[in-house]
């Protein structure tokens, strides 16, 4: 049974750190990524991880969001640093399997979601 639990969420001030952690469970070579969804918008896209670490971003998070990954623990994080208030939603985790190293962007591309961790920043 697969299973993907985050952690690290909280409140912070603009300007601000926080670092998600995202323990998975069930799972073998696979693809992680981070998803956020705002109040009253959909859900994007942040970053994404393969198995031998490739990553990519969503543009506007470039530079201040590192994800990275330890295949010993079977856990990815989402070190976020200059946090602004529309960095406000609840991040969500999620993963594919695959044996390729493939980059994931789209949401319908992952099968399998965390419950998601609240991130609220404060002007």
């Amino acid at each position: 049974q697969v299973q993907l639990v985050e952690s690290g969420g909280g409140l912070v001030q603009a300007g601000g750190s926080l670092r998600l952690s995202c323990a998975a469970s069930g799972l073998t070579v696979y693809t992680m990524g981070w998803f956020r969804q705002a109040p009253g918008k959909e859900r994007e896209f942040v970053a994404t991880i393969t198995w031998n670490g490739r990553t990519l971003y969503e543009d506007s998070m470039k530079g201040r969001f590192t994800i990275s990954r330890d295949n010993e623990k079977n856990t990815v994080y989402l070190q976020m640093n200059s946090l602004k208030p529309e960095d406000t939603a609840v991040y969500y985790c999620a993963a594919r399997s695959t044996p390729w190293n493939q980059l994931f962007t789209r949401r319908d591309e992952y099968n399998y979601w965390g419950q998601g961790t609240q991130v609220t920043v404060s002007s």
